[in-house]
């Protein structure tokens, strides 16, 4: 079911990241302020816009498995935050290798986007531990849908929060002295943005369908065993003489 589909998205993600950085080296003008290095830019806002709108999705998810009680949305919910923690991390890192070009030093403590992004990053790392922590499935799932629906609560508040305040010193790329950015740069970050936003789409989707073929091969060697436990009383439907091996 998760899997249907999935060829022709992994191909028109790939065509369209490669269009996003044909646009990227070819096309977007460079900064007449900060030079080449702005061009990471097209990377690093798409990866935290998604990261970030990630976390709200396996927020809602999280609301659907509370409501419903159907272990899918909990498994969904789950992959979102995956994905989004994975995109974390390249936030993280293009935006300490922009901070390094643009300011000299590789993280800057008093700037409020970037801490509020790690801090963002920081709740997000201890959903794992805290989700296994739980043997038991349900109160797991429980639990960690609980966690996912406060954490994505905070993350557009954080936004709205570090908007609010006073910008210091990182850098306002959408915001120009002629009012914002030019044609070309707009043009060149939607299509980053939306070649990101496949990317996480597609990600999601192949981890979701190898997560359900997981679990349909776990029910099938369940039955199997069954089937093989029973055997000796001549209700298998194996033949007898056959061996079977225990998984």
């Amino acid at each position: 079911m998760y899997g249907k589909g999935l060829r022709t998205l992994s191909i028109a993600t790939v065509a369209m990241i490669a269009a996003s950085l044909a646009l990227v080296f070819f096309y977007a003008p460079l900064d007449a302020d900060q030079g080449f290095i702005q061009k990471i830019f097209y990377l690093h806002v798409p990866l935290a816009t998604v990261a970030l709108v990630g976390f709200v999705v396996g927020g809602i998810y999280a609301i659907q498995h509370l409501r419903t009680g159907d272990s899918r949305y909990d498994m969904r919910s789950y992959v979102a935050i995956h994905m989004s923690v994975i995109f974390g991390v390249g936030v993280l890192l293009t935006g300490s290798i922009w901070a390094k070009a643009s300011w000299g030093h590789w993280w800057v403590w008093d700037e409020p986007t970037l801490v509020s992004f790690l801090i963002v990053f920081l709740l997000y790392a201890t959903y794992y531990p805290f989700r296994y922590a739980i043997e038991d499935r349900d109160r797991q799932a429980r639990y960690a849908s609980v966690f996912a629906i406060t954490a994505g609560a905070f993350v557009p508040l954080n936004f709205v929060a570090v908007r609010l305040a006073q910008s210091l010193v990182h850098p306002r790329v959408f915001a120009t002295a002629d009012g914002g950015l030019p044609g070309q740069m707009w043009l060149t970050f939607l299509a980053s943005l939306a070649a990101m936003a496949l990317l996480w789409v597609t990600l999601v989707k192949f981890e979701m369908t190898a997560k359900n073929a997981s679990a349909q091969l776990s029910r099938l060697r369940r039955a199997l065993d069954r089937e093989g436990s029973g055997a000796g009383s001549g209700n298998a439907r194996i033949a007898p003489g056959v061996a079977t091996r225990p998984d």
